[in-house]
């Protein structure tokens, strides 16, 4: 009998062991401890800068509000499916909504004949070249592209008069003192 009951805890599934397989709808089984390490992983390391060479969109609406996806180079999938490269849970986007193209450093979001649609800056698009500050909208998720952090402005006018004031100070002290 030893030996039976040897052969039925065989066959019988264990969540422990580590070479598990998926459930019969492919759905793989974890422990509590290994899905916290799981999300940890897919946490966003805080440290994503907004550039012109790594420009990030940038979660406006509830649920996503204040989470940041790095735009790399090359194209980018959108969408619900967990096969997209930015996966957004939410029903009124599609499957596979839109892709972003890094097209010789400007970047292009496509619609992908979602049921909702793409937007940027409130005006329906199939496809649109984004800029700084512009905001994108697929289906009820918003976000905002940024190309800059907040204080990290180009040169404004100010600057440039002042530095104008300061050379043309030096200028007049450099006459003085030569003539």
């Amino acid at each position: 009998m030893e030996g039976r009951d040897a052969q039925d805890a065989r066959s019988t599934p264990n969540l422990h062991r580590p070479n598990r397989s998926a459930g019969p709808q492919g759905t793989m089984l974890f422990q509590a401890d290994e899905m916290r390490r799981h999300a940890e992983a897919a946490e966003p390391q805080g440290n994503e800068r907004a550039s012109v060479a790594e420009p990030i969109l940038e979660g406006t609406s509830g649920g996503i509000e204040g989470r940041r996806f790095t735009l790399r180079a090359g194209r980018q999938t959108i969408g619900r499916r967990e096969d997209n490269d930015i996966i957004l849970d939410e029903p009124s986007v599609s499957s596979s909504h839109a892709w972003i193209l890094n097209q010789q450093g400007h970047h292009v979001v496509m619609n992908m004949l979602s049921t909702n649609g793409t937007f940027v800056n409130d005006q329906r698009v199939h496809e649109a070249t984004l800029k700084h500050g512009d905001r994108v909208r697929l289906g009820q998720v918003e976000f905002v592209f940024l190309t800059r952090e907040a204080g990290d402005g180009r040169v404004g006018l100010r600057h440039w008069l002042v530095g104008g004031l300061l050379i043309a100070a030096m200028g007049l002290a450099f006459y003085l003192i030569w003539n």
